[in-house]
């Protein structure tokens, strides 16, 4: 049962608040709309990445709580906070405002930074907001933000509200599966979860998790080594970017892996690629071993020859990779380190996969796809399928390879994950699919959508463009479990999200904001 109480209790704690005199101090104090940058800045202070929420829900059911405001925390942390009509909006048609509260946590390289424990330090440069050496969250921290700003106000007036903020939603829609929404009224659905302003998204793309699993047989060996870095890229979102062909670090590694032994006898010591399997891989960095057991005059000089033909095929590797990706990533490095002492006896030995295990594993990493697989057929410059080779890791005696699937064509997506596991059923690995979700399917009579885009239009003098996206919402799974919903998903510009270089515009925010207030504001029938 709600808590009939809560529109009373809220105000008396605002009151409360606003008589202590908080201070809002903080890099983005002086911003506008300063609720909003406020609540947004209080969340980069909150570790909270994917599968590390805990934290971050606990501080939003506080906050329900400290305004009386009904609130649910389920088992899986995601929130359901309610907040009743505002007098003379109770017979308009309740609205549910939905994000989700994990972020995309990658650091720079070298970066110090704890992510699992440490808050971000935000910054500004001009017009935008960003965090330094690491991703800065506003996908999904400015959905949140905005819905605190909401539900803290005592001026606005809007019809009710339900605002739903799911957990992990980049690791596969987790909160979106698990949450219980039985208990909402509205059917209508504003979705916060978009990154460019202006355009309203109506349909998305379904996906899946794809891990490629293979084990690998390791045994003890010395040897010269050779650290190789793949790394320079710009990544991005698997979902936005991918049609711009950045290249992947994994994919790459696994050519010059390749390439290696083809020529070689390399072995493979430690492998560690990429950060989110929806974020384009920017950095591969790994260990192989030229082995070699004898401090024998014929033997050190076979293996001064071995690593003088592994700096060669470097060497042309890094040249021509380099050329190819001259326009599309610039800014690709290839990067080697050989240790040339040839006195292994003294060397102390290592687990290494054995050369069957290395070659079988550069087999299947450079078979696999990655990319845009197909276009649509309906709408022109639309990715229809498409893949991403998002982690690579050696744990465990296995190589675990993560990729995000993505298809606005279910049979095309099965497709895809078939043609997968053939390549890994060849090399004797095994895969697993997680994550599943449902594309999101356009709606041809939307009351919610007209109602936006008249509103839209009366402000600003334009109609906002209406699309679908490559990238996956969580309203195909939210869909499922509301009968009839109507939603429409928006957001203020974002750049380079899932990456070190993401930006949040601070003009664009306050444009969406004062959109929002006016959407709340606006009645049915008001036309």
């Amino acid at each position: 049962m709600e808590n009939l109480t809560g529109d009373c209790l809220g105000e008396l704690a605002i009151t409360v608040i606003e008589q202590k005199g908080v201070e809002r101090m903080g890099v983005l104090s002086g911003l506008e709309p300063e609720s909003v940058f406020y609540y947004f800045e209080e969340i980069t202070k909150i570790p909270h990445g994917s599968g590390n929420v805990e934290r971050i829900s606990d501080y939003l059911a506080d906050f329900a709580k400290q305004r009386g405001l009904f609130c649910i925390q389920d088992a899986w942390k995601n929130i359901i906070i309610v907040k009743h009509a505002t007098p003379g909006y109770e017979k308009e048609p309740p609205l549910i405002l939905q994000g989700h509260m994990d972020m995309v946590a990658v650091c720079e390289p070298g970066c110090t930074m704890d992510m699992k424990k440490e808050g971000l330090k935000v910054a500004v440069a001009g017009d935008n907001i960003y965090a330094e050496q690491t991703s800065l969250g506003g996908d999904d921290g400015i959905a949140v933000a905005y819905a605190l700003a909401i539900l803290d106000s005592q001026t606005l007036k809007h019809p009710r509200l339900e605002v739903v903020i799911t957990v992990d939603e980049e690791v596969g829609m987790d909160g979106a599966r698990e949450i219980d929404l039985s208990m909402l009224r509205a059917n209508r659905m504003i979705n916060l979860d978009s990154e460019e302003e202006g355009i309203f998204l109506t349909s998305c793309a379904g996906g899946a998790r794809v891990s490629c699993i293979f084990d690998v047989e390791q045994e003890e060996r010395r040897g010269i080594l050779c650290g190789i870095n793949v790394g320079g890229l710009q990544g991005g979102h698997s979902g936005t970017e991918i049609h711009r062909e950045r290249a992947n670090s994994n994919c790459l590694f696994a050519r010059v892996l390749k390439r290696l032994t083809d020529e070689l006898p390399i072995q493979l010591v430690e492998i560690k690629g990429g950060h989110a399997d929806n974020a384009i891989s920017r950095e591969t960095k790994a260990i192989v071993l030229l082995p070699g057991e004898s401090g024998e005059p014929d033997n050190m000089q076979s293996m001064t020859e071995q690593a003088n033909r592994l700096d060669a095929i470097m060497t042309v590797l890094q040249k021509d990779i380099a050329a190819e990706l001259a326009v599309r990533d610039p800014g690709f490095t290839l990067n080697w380190n050989i240790n040339w002492k040839i006195n292994v006896q003294k060397m102390p030995a290592l687990q290494v996969l054995t050369e069957d295990s290395t070659r079988k594993i550069a087999v299947a990493l450079n078979a696999l796809p990655n990319g845009v697989q197909a276009m649509s057929q309906e709408l022109r410059g639309m990715v229809e399928t498409s893949l991403n080779f998002g982690m690579l890791r050696l744990k465990n005696n296995k190589i675990v390879a993560e990729f995000a699937v993505r298809s606005s064509v279910e049979s095309a997506k099965k497709a895809l994950i078939d043609r997968m596991a053939s390549v890994v059923e060849l090399a004797d690995g095994t895969y697993i699919v997680s994550g599943d979700y449902p594309g999101w399917q356009f709606r041809t009579n939307s009351p919610l959508r007209d109602k936006m885009v008249a509103v839209y239009q009366q402000m600003y003098g334009v109609k906002p463009k209406v699309e679908a996206v490559h990238a996956g919402l969580e309203c195909g799974l939210l869909g499922s479990k509301i009968q009839d919903l109507d939603c429409v998903s928006i957001g203020p510009d974002m750049k380079d999200i899932h990456t070190t270089e993401e930006t949040l515009s601070i003009s664009s925010t306050a444009r969406v904001w004062n959109y929002l207030v006016k959407l709340l504001e606006t009645k049915d029938n008001f036309a």
